[in-house]
């Protein structure tokens, strides 16, 4: 179970290092490999996990890859160490955003994908701080660069975010608007946003506000749907959701629900 405390406070930042990423989970395709999707777990969780709820799912045609995120001291957890893809003080627009560890974390994705062959399409997707980090892959593919100005190398075809919140919410906006480029990447990419409505740890309101900028900002092709009593956890009947959208979004043949 992946947790993230909501009444967050910002504490003390950690010091910088190197962090080494933990093992990556691959589920192969059953069937003709049509699509290639990262698939990133919440905060405290593994790749192992992650791989095994996706391979339950009726998807022959998705090779799964399923990365572990670095190990690190948490300031939200009083200095725990745990697997986080970036820190994060508090959620909240006015929260500080841990821009080196995103921009790794995203390089680090996008190098798992890199090596797909072209005719495969790629996507990525995550639950909790895994859909936050799957959103923010979303605008860097936007705008064609990391936050640090490093250019994004794939051409991604479906983000899926469960339960999850927008960094670096605050100026995105200004970035998309800057350039008719990133304004034309952000309306067609497709990106599914589900979001439990009884969501004690990353409350609803921080994916129903995660959706909105992003459609301020230009992302068009949004699909955000919520689940009346679901908490911080997933359900097959949103797994359905995330399933037949992934093979109406890519094409995607062989499906049986």
């Amino acid at each position: 179970m992946s947790y993230l405390r909501s009444n967050m406070s910002s504490g003390s930042r950690t010091a910088r290092r190197t962090l080494e990423f933990g093992r990556t989970h691959v589920v192969r395709p059953k069937g003709k490999h049509q699509a290639t999707m990262v698939w990133l777990h919440g905060l405290g969780d593994n790749g192992s996990s992650a791989s095994q709820l996706l391979e339950s799912l009726s998807l022959p045609n998705i090779k799964w890859i399923c990365p572990t995120a670095p190990t690190r001291p948490v300031a939200i957890l009083g200095g725990y160490s745990c697997t986080a893809w970036f820190e994060v003080g508090e959620l909240s627009e006015d929260g500080p955003d841990d821009w080196e560890s995103l921009d790794a974390s995203a390089a680090h994705i996008a190098n798992l994908l890199a090596a797909e062959p072209a005719d495969v399409k790629v996507g990525i997707g995550g639950f909790s701080m895994g859909a936050a980090m799957a959103l923010y892959s979303a605008t860097c593919y936007a705008m064609g660069r990391y936050g640090n100005g490093n250019p994004y190398p794939l051409n991604l075809r479906a983000v899926v975010g469960l339960s999850g919140w927008l960094p670096g919410a605050r100026s995105l906006r200004n970035k998309i608007e800057g350039s008719h480029e990133a304004a034309r990447r952000a309306a067609s990419l497709p990106i599914l946003q589900c979001h439990g409505k009884a969501d004690d740890v990353v409350p609803y309101i921080y994916g129903e506000k995660s959706v909105q900028c992003l459609n301020s900002a230009g992302f068009r092709f949004l699909t955000f749907k919520d689940f009346d009593g679901l908490g911080h956890y997933t359900v097959p009947k949103e797994m359905n959701e995330v399933s037949n959208w992934l093979t109406s979004r890519l094409g995607l043949e062989g499906y049986r629900s």
